[in-house]
């Protein structure tokens, strides 16, 4: 298992889930990206995203990390 990390930080809708999409179609099942994304889009575009393609989310943004989402690819 590789854990990727993209930094969307600053980016506005859809441009952090499109960096994940994009990512996600070139790694393997079981890897993990670790996304940090302050738009609050994503608290809603993330979680949606998994649920649609069955992708796992490990993490998403809490009072440790505001701006952290763990994805592990599954399919």
């Amino acid at each position: 298992m590789t854990v990727f990390t993209i930094d969307a930080r600053g980016l506005s809708c859809p441009e952090p889930l499109m960096l994940v999409k994009a990512k996600m179609r070139k790694i393997e099942r079981g890897d993990e990206i670790e996304l940090f994304s302050d738009d609050p889009v994503s608290l809603r575009d993330v979680p949606a995203y998994c649920k649609f393609l069955g992708h796992t989310l490990l993490a998403k943004p809490d009072d440790d990390h505001p701006a952290r989402f763990v994805l592990r690819k599954e399919t």
